[in-house]
């Protein structure tokens, strides 16, 4: 200290507490010093550390005065003749919520209109309505989904019908389907109205059959052939129209319009149920 201005070092000491270079304490043991760092980059740091501060105080401040604003107008909202006594202030809760803040509402008694109540929640919790207004035009949207529906059925009856115009052929036999013979010129060798197998298709409107009582081969041409339907329950294959060439489970016949109930198994279309399918287009497996 000889070479200081301070005769000891706790003048010293006090000097320093007095002009802010550190925080001094006076203790049993003695005292205590703690230097206060004042380099800009601190000093910056702390600075926007206050201003934070400062802003999450008035944010909180501004939060209180519109609660508060919003309990006053509940209050006046529940009228003090109507089974409502002044004794509902009592029945003012407070509740947090995550940000901290304190919210109160009150709780009308039962003989409250659901009107005055609807009023009241509008009143305290304004988003919840939002929300709910939300719900309802989601809601609506989702009526619309009929609509989107019946565009889908119009989409897929179109599908149908362009793969109708593909598919339909002047010829439909195919290999591994039982077909009736109904060429009467073969009726004096026993073959007429008779069943068999399509082993081979030639040149696509002849078919070669194995009949399937006497195994004999003929060779018949697709129009004097028939389609046989099976009984329900039974594989059939279809041999024209759109769906040509998938193989379908026989749901039910309607022997009035000569058509029959079909879901197709397994392939693109697979679980699909065709309503109405003419006898023509159907035959049974082998």
């Amino acid at each position: 200290m000889n070479s200081t201005e301070w005769a000891t070092l706790t003048e010293f000491v006090k000097h320093l507490g007095r002009t802010g270079k550190c925080k001094v304490e006076e203790t049993p043991k003695g005292w205590f010093i703690t230097y206060i760092d004042r380099d800009s980059e601190t000093l910056f740091k702390e600075r926007l550390k206050n201003k934070r501060l400062r802003a999450d105080m008035a944010e909180e401040a501004k939060q209180e005065r519109e609660i508060k604003k919003q309990i006053e107008r509940v209050a006046q909202s529940m009228p003090v003749g109507n089974g409502v006594d002044q004794g509902s202030e009592d029945e003012i809760h407070r509740i947090k919520v995550e940000s901290g803040v304190k919210i109160g509402f009150a709780l009308g008694s039962s003989k409250l209109g659901s009107k005055e109540k609807g009023e009241s929640s509008k009143l305290v919790f304004d988003e919840v309505d939002d929300d709910k207004s939300k719900v309802k035009n989601s809601t609506k949207n989702g009526s619309s989904g009929g609509a989107g529906s019946l565009a889908l059925e119009e989409l897929m009856r179109e599908d149908e019908k362009k793969k109708e115009r593909i598919n339909r052929k002047d010829y439909w036999l195919c290999e591994g389907i039982i077909v009736k013979v109904m060429s009467k010129a073969l009726a004096d060798k026993g073959y007429y109205k008779q069943k068999g197998v399509v082993r081979k298709v030639i040149d696509k409107y002849v078919g070669e059959i194995e009949m399937l009582e006497s195994k004999h081969v003929l060779r018949v041409d697709q129009a004097e052939l028939e389609t046989v339907i099976p009984q329900t329950g039974c594989l059939v294959k279809i041999v024209n129209g759109a769906y040509r060439g998938s193989n379908a489970k026989l749901l039910a016949v309607d022997t009035d319009k000569f058509c029959a109930k079909v879901q197709i198994e397994k392939g693109v279309y697979d679980g699909r149920v065709l309503k109405a399918v003419e006898y023509e287009d159907i035959c049974k497996l082998a």
